[in-house]
């Protein structure tokens, strides 16, 4: 751990870099600047090497702004999308925090891949803003082909027959979706609602959609009459989109996720071991990571790096 505002401590941060291949920061842009350490400053002095930048936003009107994921989350409509109209609302995961770290990490993979080429290193900037268009980009791109704006999700215009949530004879939920003309069929049949197959009210998608109102219903009818396994066993049987009504904490029971190499264990330092999800990849069948991972603690490696870098010297 250094300190780069102690002269004796930016100055061993100079000397990493002349052993460094990447150098990854999230300071704000006039910071690195006062201390020559902007990725322009870096890149003369260290031609070979490839700086990552986590920024909130890319160059721009912009760039020098604070923020935050859920600042990003409000400027770029996410949040208007996501809440009902007029109560705009974050989502629960820090999605664009996540992408800014994934996104860095694909151009860093890149620039490397480059390097190897010219021998010439690269800026790599990463920003939250931008992240979170991208995952708003569905619907403008819809407003800019077809001239509407799309409403909140809570008040969203359904584009499938069904695509909705259900209780069922335990009290549990579970998420249904037809939203292909096969699985409209092969819902109505695991279901033994044969007699919608047959009604010429609702031979297309569209008119599918549209008769909602009392096709609906008879569907609640049916699904509110059987208990949740059965439900499962009848939409595995028929190959349809369903899901359980899960909590984050039921994810530690979930089968699918306790399967070799989708949860691994971190251990931290003076803390209890805690289960994560591995990265969601595979290479050759087999998960990146398997093992316990240990999460070290801030300046755990400090000594260890620096009587190495001593040694160098």
């Amino acid at each position: 751990m250094l300190d780069v505002k102690d002269a004796d401590d930016l100055a061993t941060l100079r000397a990493l870099l002349e052993t460094a291949g990447v150098f990854v920061e999230n300071f704000r842009d006039e910071t690195l600047a006062k201390i020559g350490l902007a990725p322009d400053q870096l890149r003369q002095s260290h031609p070979t090497l490839v700086v990552a930048s986590c920024k909130g936003f890319l160059k721009g009107r912009y760039e020098h702004r604070a923020a935050m994921d859920e600042v990003v989350q409000m400027m770029a409509g996410m949040a208007y999308m996501t809440g009902p109209k007029g109560r705009p609302l974050r989502i629960v995961s820090s999605a664009n925090d996540i992408m800014g770290g994934l996104f860095a990490a694909y151009g860093v993979l890149g620039a490397l891949i480059q390097r190897g080429k010219t021998g010439q290193g690269a800026a790599v900037r990463s920003g939250l803003f931008e992240n979170c268009l991208l995952l708003v980009a569905q619907h403008m791109v819809q407003f800019d082909i077809e001239g509407e704006e799309s409403p909140p999700m809570p008040e969203r215009v359904f584009s499938w027959p069904i695509y909705d949530l259900f209780e069922t004879a335990d009290g549990r939920q579970i998420f249904v979706g037809a939203a292909t003309d096969g699985q409209w069929e092969k819902l109505c049949i695991g279901l033994g609602l044969e007699h919608l197959l047959a009604d010429d009210r609702l031979k297309t998608r569209p008119d599918q959609i549209r008769a909602r109102d009392w096709t609906l219903p008879q569907i609640v009818a049916v699904i509110v009459a059987r208990p949740f396994d059965e439900m499962v066993q009848v939409m595995e049987a028929n190959d349809l989109l369903f899901a359980p009504v899960s909590r984050p904490a039921e994810m530690y029971d979930d089968p699918h996720v306790n399967r070799p190499g989708g949860l691994f264990t971190s251990e931290c330092r003076d803390k209890k071991a805690f289960r994560a999800p591995a990265v969601p990849v595979e290479i050759d069948g087999r998960p990146i990571v398997s093992e316990s991972v240990t999460v070290p603690s801030v300046g755990e490696h400090t000594a260890e790096i620096l009587g190495a870098l001593k040694v160098q010297a």
